[in-house]
C-alpha cells in the first residue's frame, strides 16, 4: 500500500528548496529518500544530496515513510496469503518486525470483519495506520457469491487441473477459470470460490473465515486451495517436524551428525543414538567409554570363586585358586596341632598394663586405666591425662601444674589457696608489718605510705625517709627569710631586727616602729617606717619658700610641701619658675625577681590630657633632675581619668640596703614657655630583703 507522508510547506521558497540557488527541489530530495528506502539502504545514514536542512529532513523522512510502507506491504501480503501472522521475524530488526506484524494483524482484522459481514468503517481506537490498513483489506473482499452455483468438491476428479476441466467442459463462448457445469455455468475446485464475474475463482482463506480444523497448540497456515496446521512448539532434540506436522526421529547415524569415534559403530535410537564398540572385548574384560578393554578382578566382583581352603588370585583376563597354609595374625598363635589359630592372653604377660587392670580380648587386650589416665590404642598402654591442658582455665583459679594421674593448683604472689585447693584468696600482707610507717593492703599485694613530712624510699618501697623541705627546688619560697629542717617538718625564722613571724609560720611581717612607739626620733623629726626598720627625717624649706602641709607622723607616706614666698623687690625670685618643692618618702624591698620596670611613685596634675580647642590649659612635661649613679629610675607621662599623670619607675635592679634621693621636675608649658615648675624630691629607702 502506498501509505506515505506528503509534507506540505506553506512558504514557496521552502517548498521548492530554494534556500540556495543550486539546491535541489524538496520533491527531488523526497524522491531520492524513497528510492534509497526501496533499495534497502539505512534511512539514518543517507548520503546527503544537498547541504540544505530542508532537503535533509525531506530526504530522511520520505525514506523512513517508504521503508514503513514496504514493511507494511509485507505484513498485508502475509495476512492475505496465510491468514495468520505466525512467520517469525527474528532475523530482522525489532522495529521492522513490529511494523510488519502491526500491518499483518490489522489487515487480518479487516479481512475477518468483511467475511462476517461487518461494516468496514471500524470504530476501534487502534491508531490511524492500523485503522487505514484494516479498512483497505476489508474493502477489497466481496462476500456476495452466486448461491446457485455449487462448489464442486467430491464430484470433480482431483487429478484434473482447472485447465483440463475447462478444455473438457466449456464449449461455448464463456471462459471459466476452473470448469464449466451445466449450460454456460462456471464452477471452482475445492478450496476456491466463484467471483462476482461468475467466471473467475479465488482461493478461500480457511484460516480467516474459521473453517479450518486445527487443534489447540497449532496455527493455521493458508495455502493455495487449502490450508495446513503447524505446531506452535518444536519437537525437541532428536526430532524434526515434517510437512504433515508430525515429529519424526532424526537418524543421526545416517545423516552423519553423530560423534562416535573410529573404534565405535553408531546405532540409532528414538530421539538419539548410541556408540557401540566395533570390536568387543573377550572374556574377563570390560570395555570403557572410549573402547579400552579393562581386566575384571573376579576375586572382588564374584564370590565363592575357589573351594574352601583355597584363596583366589586375580590374573590378566582370568583368576587362579591356590591352597593356603595357616598363618595366624597379631594376637593369635598356632594351635599345637597346627590346624588353627588360638588367642593369646596378653594379660598373663608381665607388665602388660604397667600396674593398671588388664582385660583380655580376642586377638588383643585392653587396659582399664586408673582415674587420671587414658588408654592409648596404638601403644596399648595407659597414658597420663594432662588435665591442665585439656581443661585449661576450668580447674584452677590461677596456676595449674600437672601430676601423674592428677593435677595441683597454686596461686600467684599475693594470694593463697582456699580450702577447696582450687580457688585463690587475697593475702593481707599488712598483718606482718612490712612497712616502716603505714601499710595499705591491696588486692594481690600491699602498698606502703608515709606520714606527712616523709617520703617512701625509691629503692625498697618500704622505708620512709624525712623530707628536707628546705632543700626542695621550691625551698626558697617555703620561708620568707630562713628555713630550718626538722624530722618530718621544718620551721621558718625572720631577721633578728625589724620583723616578726606571721601566723602562717612562713612569712616575715615588718614591725612598724613608728606605730608601736619603739623608735627614738626626736620631737622635731618625723618617724618614717621602712621595711625592717625606721628612719627619722626632718625637711627644711629653702630660702624664699615656706612649709604649707605635712603628713602625719604615723603615715608611712610622709609628704612635706614648700611653696614659694618671694620677698619684696626680689625680682630673681619672681622670675624663678619653681613654685613648690615637695618631699615624699617611699620604702621599697629589694625586688628578688626583678623583671622590670616597677612603678613606685605617681605624680598627679590638674592639667587635662585632651584639652579643648583654643583652651588656656598648659601641657606638662616631667624630668629627672637628680638620681642615683646607675640611673635606675625614669619618669613617663600617662593619662588617667582624662588628666595628665607622671609615673616614676624603677627600670634596673637595685640591691639594698640603700638610700636613694630622686629630684623630679613637673614643668607646666604654655605657648612653648614654662609658666611654672613644681619640684618633687622622692626619698627611697631600699631594704636588703625582698619581703
Amino acid at each position: 500500500m502506498g501509505l506515505w507522508i506528503v509534507f506540505v510547506l506553506s512558504l514557496y521558497g521552502v517548498l521548492h528548496g530554494q534556500d540556495h540557488p543550486t539546491s535541489p527541489k524538496v520533491e527531488d530530495c523526497c524522491q531520492d529518500g524513497r528510492r534509497r528506502a526501496l533499495g534497502g539502504e539505512d534511512c539514518t545514514v543517507l548520503p546527503l544530496i544537498s547541504s540544505s536542512q530542508i532537503c535533509r529532513i525531506a530526504q530522511e523522512q520520505c525514506c523512513s515513510a517508504a521503508a514503513r510502507d514496504t514493511l507494511c506491504t509485507v505484513g498485508i501480503n502475509l495476512a492475505k496469503e496465510q491468514g495468520a501472522c505466525v512467520v517469525p521475524f527474528t532475523h530482522q530488526d525489532p522495529f521492522q518486525t513490529k511494523t510488519t506484524k502491526l500491518c499483518c494483524d490489522c489487515c487480518l482484522l479487516g479481512l475477518m470483519s468483511a467475511s462476517r459481514g461487518y461494516v468496514c468503517e471500524l470504530v476501534l481506537d487502534v491508531g490511524k495506520r492500523c485503522q487505514a490498513t484494516a479498512q483497505a483489506c476489508c474493502g477489497g473482499v466481496r462476500t456476495e457469491h452466486n448461491s446457485t452455483v455449487p462448489r464442486i468438491l467430491a464430484q470433480t476428479e482431483v487429478n484434473h487441473s482447472p485447465g483440463d476441466l475447462l478444455a473438457d467442459q466449456c464449449k461455448g463462448s464463456i471462459k471459466c477459470s476452473h470448469m464449466c457445469v451445466g449450460k454456460d455455468m462456471c464452477a471452482c475446485l475445492v478450496g476456491y470460490q466463484l467471483q462476482p464475474d461468475q467466471r473467475s475463482c479465488e482461493d478461500i482463506n480457511e484460516c480467516l473465515n474459521g473453517t479450518h480444523n486445527c487443534a489447540n497448540g497449532q496455527s493455521c497456515i493458508n495455502t493455495e486451495g487449502a490450508y495446513r496446521c503447524q505446531r506452535d512448539t518444536n519437537c525437541g532434540t532428536g526430532y524434526e517436524l515434517t510437512d504433515a506436522n508430525i515429529c519424526l526421529d532424526i537418524d543421526e547415524c545416517t545423516l552423519g551428525t553423530h560423534n562416535c569415534g573410529a573404534d565405535f559403530v553408531c546405532t540409532n535410537r528414538e530421539g538419539s543414538f548410541r556408540c557401540l564398540p566395533r570390536d568387543p572385548c573377550g572374556d574377563g574384560y570390560i570395555q570403557d567409554a572410549v573402547g579400552t578393554c579393562i581386566d575384571i578382578n573376579e576375586c572382588l566382583t564374584q564370590s565363592s570363586m575357589c573351594q574352601p581352603g583355597q584363596t583366589c588370585i586375580n590374573t590378566v583376563g582370568s583368576y587362579a585358586c591356590r591352597r593356603y597354609s595357616v598363618i595366624c595374625g597379631h594376637g593369635y598363635h598356632l594351635s599345637v596341632d597346627g590346624s588353627h589359630c588360638v588367642d593369646v592372653d596378653e594379660c598373663l604377660l608381665e607388665g602388660a598394663c604397667q600396674g593398671h587392670e588388664c582385660v583380655n580380648l580376642l586377638g588383643s587386650f585392653r587396659c582399664e586405666c586408673r582415674p587420671g589416665f587414658i588408654f592409648h590404642s596404638v601403644i596399648r598402654l595407659c597414658e597420663d591425662v594432662n588435665e591442665c591442658r585439656h581443661y585449661s582455665g576450668r580447674l584452677c583459679a590461677h596456676k595449674c601444674e600437672n601430676t601423674p594421674g592428677s593435677y595441683q593448683c597454686s596461686c600467684t604472689t599475693g594470694f593463697k589457696l582456699t580450702s577447696d585447693d582450687r580457688n585463690c584468696e587475697d593475702v593481707n600482707e599488712c598483718e606482718d608489718n612490712p612497712c616502716s610507717q603505714e601499710c595499705a593492703n591491696v588486692y594481690g599485694s600491699y602498698q606502703c605510705y608515709c606520714r606527712r613530712g616523709y617520703h617512701l624510699n625509691d629503692m625498697d618501697g618500704i622505708t620512709c625517709e624525712d623530707i628536707d623541705e628546705c632543700a626542695l627546688p621550691t625551698g626558697g619560697h617555703v620561708c620568707s627569710y630562713r628555713c630550718s629542717n626538722t624530722p618530718g617538718s621544718f620551721h621558718c625564722t625572720c631577721p633578728p631586727v625589724g620583723y616578726t613571724l606571721s601566723p602562717n609560720g612562713r612569712t616575715c611581717h615588718d614591725i612598724d616602729e613608728c606605730v608601736t612607739g619603739s623608735h627614738n626620733c626626736k620631737a622635731a623629726e618625723i618617724c618614717v617606717n621602712t621595711q625592717g626598720g625606721f628612719r627619722c627625717v626632718s625637711f627644711e624649706c629653702p630660702e624664699n619658700f615656706h612649709r604649707t602641709t605635712e603628713g602625719s607622723r604615723s603615715d608611712t607616706s610622709v609628704n612635706v610641701r614648700c611653696v614659694k614666698s618671694c620677698k619684696s623687690n626680689d625680682f630673681g625670685c619672681v622670675l624663678d619658675p619653681s613654685h613648690s618643692i615637695s618631699h615624699t618618702v617611699v620604702s621599697l624591698p629589694t625586688f628578688r625577681d626583678f623583671v622590670g620596670p616597677e612603678e613606685i611613685v605617681f605624680l598627679k596634675t590638674m592639667a587635662p590630657s585632651n584639652p579643648a580647642p583654643f583652651s588656656q590649659s598648659a601641657d606638662v612635661f616631667f624630668d629627672i633632675l637628680a638620681a642615683d649613679d646607675n640611673l635606675s629610675f625614669d619618669v613617663m607621662k600617662r593619662s588617667q581619668n582624662d588628666m595628665i599623670m607622671g609615673v616614676v619607675r624603677q627600670v634596673k635592679p637595685i640591691t639594698g640596703p640603700l638610700n636613694v634621693m630622686l629630684k623630679l621636675a613637673m614643668n607646666y608649658v604654655k605657648g612653648g614657655i614654662i609658666s611654672h615648675r613644681n619640684i618633687v624630691i622622692v626619698h627611697i629607702f631600699l631594704s636588703e630583703f625582698w619581703f
